[in-house]
């Protein structure tokens, strides 16, 4: 059986017309971004509520696991510091909440040049990748970072020497971290494209699954360097968890072809 493209007429387009094309994707990204992050850049108040919140035993999840009253103070060095956080802050708050609409240009954008059943495939892997990104993402935001800045963040080597924490120290920390649990979190659409495409098989997944731990081990002390095992084991079982799932998505994926 033979698939055609989408749509001929954008398929065979000149280069010019495809760089048009692209030009207009661009630009629409690119205001859709600016327009969110005017919005999050006035609502400083409830921006910096939602991204401060981790800071003190108020939040969500220290209330959930009975963690002692504590409350870290940030402080900041530099002139235009504060500003230009707040500036990038509300940048990277705009690229979040346009993702959806960004990733529907972009797919918008290539389906033309590919066939049914490519475009099938396609659609499930972007969209199972920016959920299991969201959840990553969402996971690091109420439970790793709390866990990290209440150890880090109340952590002395003496009662003389106070912590200082500044505020670019805090929001580098958490958008390290999340764009690294975001990136992990890949790991079970990574392993489904690789078993389409023949390149692994649950078998050998689950032959050097002890591997796999150590390797999870090692990821897990990267994200959170924390002494503390409670810790590195909060942050290594979902990422256990999720290699146990991607062997039953490659053992059901290989089942299928």
């Amino acid at each position: 059986m033979t698939h055609q493209p989408m749509n001929d007429d954008q398929a065979t387009g000149t280069f010019w017309d495809h760089l048009d094309e692209l030009r207009g994707c661009l630009i629409r990204m690119l205001i859709a971004i600016a327009v969110l992050a005017l919005v999050a850049f006035g609502m400083k108040e409830t921006l910096f509520d939602i991204v401060l919140a981790p800071r003190d035993s108020s939040f969500i999840t220290y209330r959930l696991l009975g963690v002692s009253p504590f409350s870290i103070h940030l402080m900041n060095t530099g002139l235009t510091e504060q500003f230009m956080i707040h500036m990038r802050t509300a940048v990277y708050a705009g690229v979040l909440l346009a993702s959806p609409y960004l990733l529907y240009e972009v797919f918008r954008f290539v389906s033309p040049a590919l066939y049914q059943n490519e475009r099938r495939y396609a659609g499930r892997i972007v969209g199972s990748a920016y959920l299991m990104f969201i959840v990553g993402t969402l996971l690091n935001y109420f439970l790793v970072f709390p866990l990290t800045v209440r150890f880090l963040g109340t952590y002395q080597v003496s009662a003389d020497v106070a912590n200082m924490l500044t505020l670019q120290s805090y929001m580098d920390t958490l958008l390290m971290m999340s764009l690294v649990m975001g990136v992990v979190f890949e790991l079970p659409v990574v392993c489904w494209v690789m078993a389409r495409m023949g390149l692994i098989n649950d078998r050998h997944m689950s032959q050097y699954r002890r591997h796999a731990i150590v390797i999870i081990l090692i990821v897990a002390a990267v994200i959170t360097p924390t002494a503390d095992a409670f810790t590195l084991f909060v942050v290594a079982l979902p990422i256990w968890l999720l290699y146990e799932l991607s062997i039953a998505i490659v053992r059901m994926t290989i089942g299928n072809k």
